[in-house]
């Protein structure tokens, strides 16, 4: 401001800085709206499928329905092929012979699906002995782990050299935790290995089809049956080749303990670890929903190696989530 006088008796002429002109230059940024969080909706509805604890009566009534109903087709059938063999004797063997073959098929099946439950059975009972032997620390049963432990690989050439390397070396081991830890190093790398490809697949898949697919509900699709394969791949790699029915009852537990540990959660430094998440996110919640999804997949892959492997993590360091995802990504959204 500045003042003068015009005279001595005149009044006092007071002036104003001019005020800036509003220009769009001048007006203050607008404020961004915040981009939206990944929180891996597909995989969150996934486990909490799979998780969810079946109805008792919802049980008893499929078991009942699926009786009522085999047995009134038993019925027919049996109508059907002895009317039929009452009328055209050889219209009734052609049917007769189709029903044989057909209920030999089924009990193919059924027989198929119970030696799953074995396989998952003596992978568990190895699993569990080895954590015996370790909290027993007891050389004796560290060394009857690793009997059932050839027993198990005994017939596989990919872990033949392994087996091998292993029987020179075990009786130098004097200690039930190097035994079984020689035992993990030898036996199991090469399994952990293609265990690591099997989740890295998996989530590079449900990561791709979130972020590239946006029909509603294909990525909850994908990612339940890309989860319940890998988790059926990892069995398979293990040891524990199971059936369908053996692969949903592994889903279904692999899926409990994470929600019953609260692992199936993208509210942790998980993703915040992982590069590049959260510019994904603003650039595409797609994407970044694609790559908690991923990550989620990761985490579950994991629990299924913990869950179907036959010596728990001990000496050998679990597989980090992190890196898994890293990899299963890398090149998949850029850097």
């Amino acid at each position: 401001m500045s003042g003068e006088k015009s005279d001595a008796n005149g009044p006092v002429l007071i002036e104003l800085d001019a005020p800036a002109e509003d220009t769009p230059a001048s007006a203050p940024p607008v404020p961004e709206p915040e981009a939206p969080v990944p929180t891996g909706q597909a995989m969150q509805t996934v486990a909490t499928l799979a998780a969810r604890p079946p109805n008792r009566l919802l049980r008893w009534f499929l078991s009942l329905g699926v009786a009522l109903v085999g047995f009134v087709a038993s019925v027919a059938a049996y109508d059907f092929v002895t009317g039929l063999i009452a009328r055209s004797p050889a219209l009734g063997a052609a049917a007769l012979a189709l029903t044989v073959a057909f209920v030999l098929t089924l009990l193919g099946l059924a027989f198929r699906e119970w030696i799953g439950f074995v396989r998952l059975r003596r992978v568990d009972g190895v699993h569990r002995k080895a954590e015996e032997a370790l909290a027993h620390k007891s050389l004796p049963e560290a060394r009857a782990v690793t009997a059932g432990l050839k027993r198990l690989y005994g017939g596989r050439d990919d872990v033949k050299w392994g087996l091998e390397r292993f029987a020179d070396r075990a009786e130098e081991q004097f200690e039930a935790e190097d035994l079984l830890a020689l035992a993990e190093v030898e036996i199991l790398a090469p399994l952990d290995a293609l265990a690591q490809a099997e989740v890295e697949a998996a989530a590079r898949q449900v990561a791709t089809v979130t972020a590239l697919v946006p029909l509603a509900l294909a990525d909850v699709v994908t990612a339940l049956t890309a989860n319940i394969r890998m988790i059926r791949r990892v069995a398979e790699i293990y040891g524990g080749r199971s059936g369908t029915l053996g692969s949903w009852r592994l889903t279904r537990a692999v899926m409990t303990h994470l929600v019953a540990t609260g692992a199936v959660a993208a509210g942790d430094d998980l993703i915040g670890s992982l590069a590049g998440g959260g510019v994904l996110s603003k650039l595409s919640r797609r994407f970044g929903e694609g790559v908690v999804n991923g990550a989620l997949t990761a985490r579950v892959g994991v629990a299924a190696m913990e869950v179907c492997r036959p010596l728990p993590f001990n000496r050998k360091a679990r597989p980090s989530v992190s890196a898994l995802v890293s990899r299963a990504l890398a090149g998949l959204f850029g850097k």
